[in-house]
């Protein structure tokens, strides 16, 4: 997989790090000279090219009409959203991935601005910290495609109308559907016949439309 990683600070150089590991052909696109010549040639692998990641050159330069990912990561929120239009409607890249800086501006990050995935550090924490202390709480984790389907998490109670019963027959809407199951530490895989108990941390990957038909199913 190729992948075009705009940003060269911590967080881009760590994905980085990880892809390349994972076998993908990785180049980083980074404004500040002192930054390439500071990291360039430390992780093995990985390309480097000076440039300012708003500009349609230097993104051509980067190969992104080969591209099948994006991964924008500044610390720039402008430079992230017009860096993932650019990606997506003037290379057509496939798959384009933001990070958001400042919680106040996530709701610009969606499909249109070219982004199929973004990234807010705050909320996923949040969300994170909601999730260890919530018990029969609704926990949104993620979004995807500009939002119209979301990760969420729910810590089944005592009151849960789905336990003690089959994810077959609780009527989980159709474009809706429980993606794991852990239970005492352990990653359960969903079956049909996979019954829910009380203390089962379920994740649902549901449409937005869907979402209020899961909450109700899952949540007394």
């Amino acid at each position: 997989m190729n992948v075009v990683i705009a940003g060269g600070g911590s967080v881009g150089r760590f994905i980085a790090e990880q892809l390349v590991g994972g076998g993908h052909q990785v180049v980083i696109v980074e404004s500040e000279a002192r930054v390439v010549s500071q990291y360039e040639g430390t992780i093995e692998g990985v390309t480097w090219l000076k440039g300012d990641g708003c500009d349609f050159a230097t993104l051509k330069a980067a190969g992104l009409e080969r591209a099948d990912v994006v991964a924008s990561v500044t610390g720039d929120d402008e430079d992230n959203l017009v860096i993932s239009l650019l990606a997506k409607q003037e290379f057509a890249v496939p798959r384009v991935v933001a990070r958001v800086n400042n919680p106040k501006n996530e709701w610009m990050f969606n499909e249109t601005w070219g982004i199929d995935v973004s990234v807010s550090t705050p909320h996923l924490i949040t969300g994170l910290v909601q999730e260890a202390v919530s018990v029969g709480s609704f926990v949104r984790l993620l979004s995807f495609e500009g939002g119209k389907a979301k990760l969420s998490e729910v810590t089944l109670a005592a009151d849960s109308p789905a336990a003690g019963k089959e994810i077959a027959e609780i009527g989980l809407p159709r474009d809706s559907t429980v993606v794991a199951v852990l239970r005492d530490e352990k990653l359960v895989v969903p079956r049909g016949d996979t019954i829910l108990r009380v203390g089962d941390e379920v994740l649902v990957l549901a449409t937005g439309d869907s979402e209020d038909a899961v909450r109700a199913i899952l949540i007394a």
